[in-house]
């Protein structure tokens, strides 16, 4: 609707229909109605209904994707008679189609809706995980990876996005660190799981790998069939919101960021453009390429340093619990903090600073002599990959206005992040260099300490940026910044209207 054109009118409960003059005093008089304990209470609704079936979403896909280093250690690498860089391969492939079926699978998100596409390609990566348990070659292996990578692709772009579409942008980061932390809790349910089924080595004359990818992948393609009739779509599409609830959901969203409100257009190619055109993209893409690295060499190979640290396979399966279970505390007490002081700068670059902490101390210290001081620094490894995802993805969709262009830009983060972030991750842990691993160790600490300086980058930029519209807004009269703040929603988080986050 055009400002001005006609009165706008709110249903309420009692039918009685109040006109408003345009959609902004329509959306003053539900601030009225709804108060700051109204608002809580709409949010833990929301919450309730949202964030569980996300969680236990992103919670298999991490698992799933990541169990191959839990199958190492019950045999994998021996049965199917893989070399060392065979297995590298085995992880690697997985990266390339991870990366590249991103954008597109956002894109099919928003032409059909997430309560169909979520579910489908869940179901997709069990069948291919249960596929990689009867594989009897490395060919087959290899297959079973890359269509896992397609199906998985979606995943994690997909669900971060639908949260955009619910919450405002200082209330994302919370949200997504919950169902983040799925990441975590997936390392510590991974190794419980595994060292579960490895006691079915030998059932049915299956190998007790094979039992993990059997069992995990069918326990995908349950969980996929039974979500769908609780994935929420859009606020219009569910039952368990009032009219009122809705309509205030749907415009306290339209005014996060802008004075007079942001509608979402139809897509055009403009959107796509202007997604591929903008550095922030490109800068989180840098920061999310460091993280994932870390967080796909921690995922594929903590199990066996921490074997190689002395423990027995079975006792290593064990001992990554406590890591991730504490990684998952930090990861949301980390965004508590992000999002009650309004900052995404400092929850990004603390984290960092925790991670290359412990990265140090792998370098200097020896696990020959001193194991358990090994051990203690995988835990300040683990808080810092992954409280930093989290801010990293806010910190970007944050400053991306548009639904259109959120998504495709947010796709495209993780597209080059994660291909190329796990590519490498999944390569740098040299057997040759066991228990050491100075070469990965190394690496990690250059990236950390490369997306710190890219972290401060992004804040010179969005400080320049916020500036230079403050200064253009102060020379527009009074009068006329309305009616040009209309005229300029088209142009998103570029018009000098929208407040970029720090």
């Amino acid at each position: 609707m055009d400002f001005g054109e006609k009165p706008i009118e709110e249903q309420r409960d009692d039918v009685e229909t109040i006109s408003f003059a345009n959609e902004r005093d329509e959306y003053e008089h539900l601030l009225t109605k709804f108060d700051t304990k109204r608002q809580k209470e709409l949010l833990r609704k929301i919450d309730w209904r949202l964030l569980p079936v996300l969680t236990v979403f992103y919670l298999i896909s991490f698992m799933d994707r990541s169990n191959i280093g839990n199958a190492r250690l019950q045999g994998l690498e021996a049965d199917l008679h893989l070399s060392p860089s065979q297995f590298n391969w085995c992880l690697t492939i997985f990266f390339f189609p991870y990366g590249l079926f991103e954008v597109p699978s956002n894109l099919g998100l928003k032409f059909t809706k997430p309560s169909i596409w979520l579910p489908g390609i869940m179901a997709i990566w069990g069948v291919a995980l249960m596929c990689m348990g009867w594989t009897q070659s490395y060919s087959g292996l290899l297959a079973g990876r890359f269509f896992l990578g397609v199906a998985e692709a979606g995943l994690f772009p997909g669900v971060t996005y639908l949260c955009t579409t619910w919450y405002l942008r200082y209330e994302q980061h919370f949200r997504v660190a919950l169902f983040y932390t799925a990441a975590s809790l997936a390392g510590s349910f991974s190794g419980l799981l595994a060292y579960g089924i490895g006691f079915m080595h030998g059932i049915r004359g299956y190998s007790g790998w094979r039992w993990i990818f059997i069992l995990e992948g069918l326990l995908s393609i349950i969980i996929a069939l039974a979500s769908i009739p609780f994935i929420c779509d859009t606020p219009d599409d569910v039952k368990w919101l009032t009219d009122e609830e809705k309509r205030f959901i749907k415009l306290r969203l339209q005014f996060d960021g802008h004075e007079t409100g942001y509608k979402e257009p139809e897509f055009k190619m403009k959107y796509l453009k202007q997604a591929f055109g903008d550095i922030k993209v490109y800068l989180g893409c840098i920061m999310f390429f460091t993280i994932s690295t870390g967080t796909y060499s921690l995922s594929y190979s903590l199990p066996t340093t921490i074997n190689l640290l002395g423990y027995t396979a079975a006792n290593a399966q064990l001992l990554t619990i406590p890591i991730y279970a504490f990684a998952c505390i930090m990861c949301v007490l980390n965004a508590i903090v992000a999002d009650k002081i309004q900052k995404r700068f400092q929850s990004i670059v603390i984290p960092y600073l925790v991670g290359l902490s412990g990265l140090i101390i792998c370098l200097v210290i020896s696990p020959r002599e001193k194991p358990g001081v090994i051990y203690f620094a995988n835990f300040l490894v683990a808080s810092g990959l992954f409280p930093t995802i989290p801010g990293i993805v806010c910190w970007i969709s944050n400053n991306l206005a548009g639904q259109w262009k959120r998504s495709i830009g947010m796709a495209l983060e993780f597209t080059l992040g994660n291909m190329i972030g796990g590519v490498v991750g999944s390569n740098i842990f040299l057997s040759r260099e066991a228990p050491e691993f100075r070469t990965a160790y190394l690496v990690l600490a250059s990236f950390f300490s490369a997306g710190i300086v890219t972290a401060i980058t992004q804040l010179c930029l969005l400080l320049w940026a916020n500036r230079a519209d403050e200064r253009l807004i102060e020379s527009i009269p009074v009068g006329d910044r309305e009616q040009l703040d209309e005229e300029l929603k088209d142009d998103g988080d570029k018009s000098p209207f929208f407040k970029y986050t720090l």
